[in-house]
């Protein structure tokens, strides 16, 4: 019994780097009450958190966390080549429009998810970077649970908040510390553009409580909120271009 009871032990030990137990929880709070009572407080920084897009939007909650967690420092987006002509690219008009400084976002282009992951965890051992993004669409084989659990020790290790950012791709065994199924939500009725509302489902915690909320990410102040405004058209909408047929439908000729 007492050989199994060290067993156990030195096992703990072990994972303590991956739990990151011991570590003084170094936390951003997003803004949003229920979010950050679910997370006790806020974000964690210095960990791994897994983003799902159901659409595009999950592309700006993405960026919304990582400029959270970032505070003053400057954020890395990694994208791989193609995932610019299948998603859009990231642009300074996009950001500026977020309320995000573009001067403050680097942007770095991979060749596969091979070659994106090897520059994610790299760039994790950069201590002047606040926050890092890696876009990985579908279910690349290196992007396991061995190599999650390598980005979460790059990131405890600096402290830089990592933020891996999932398209197309169904949820997968990882060592993340939270893990979000994000697509858009309804603006505010008002006259003007409204601000960015994200329909966002906490699915994993490692500290707390799951949720599902609608964020609104306030351009001005940076940070997410609770909605004020009703949403606009609470009718049907017409579907996302991905979601339509490939082919149109027949047309009737005049004779």
């Amino acid at each position: 019994m007492d050989g199994l009871a060290k067993k156990l032990a030195g096992t703990r030990q072990l994972l303590v780097p991956i739990l990151g137990e011991t570590r003084a929880r170094n936390l951003a709070p997003l803004g949003h009450g229920a979010a950050d009572a679910a997370l006790r407080g806020g974000l964690m920084r210095g960990a791994l958190h897994e983003v799902f897009a159901a659409d595009t939007a999950g592309f700006g909650f993405a960026l919304g966390l990582a400029r959270r967690a970032a505070a003053t420092k400057r954020l890395l987006w990694i994208v791989q080549d193609y995932s610019a002509l299948e998603h859009g690219q990231v642009c300074a008009t996009g950001l500026a429009e977020l309320g995000i400084d573009p001067a403050c976002v680097l942007l770095l282009r991979a060749a596969n998810a091979t070659d994106a992951l090897r520059a994610f965890a790299d760039a994790l051992s950069c201590s002047a970077l606040g926050a890092v993004i890696a876009e990985i669409p579908g279910h690349p084989k290196i992007l396991d649970l061995t190599a999650s659990r390598r980005l979460v020790l790059g990131a405890q290790a600096s402290g830089v908040t990592a933020v891996l950012l999932r398209s197309e791709a169904g949820i997968e065994p990882s060592a993340a510390q939270t893990r979000w199924l994000v697509r858009g939500a309804r603006s505010a009725n008002t006259d003007d553009w409204g601000h960015p509302r994200f329909d966002a489902d906490l699915v994993r915690n490692r500290l707390g409580e799951t949720g599902r909320w609608t964020m609104e990410w306030c351009c001005d102040d940076g940070v997410f909120a609770e909605p004020r405004e009703p949403a606009a058209h609470p009718g049907a909408v017409a579907a996302q271009a991905c979601d339509r047929p490939a082919s149109a439908p027949p047309q009737r000729r005049a004779v």
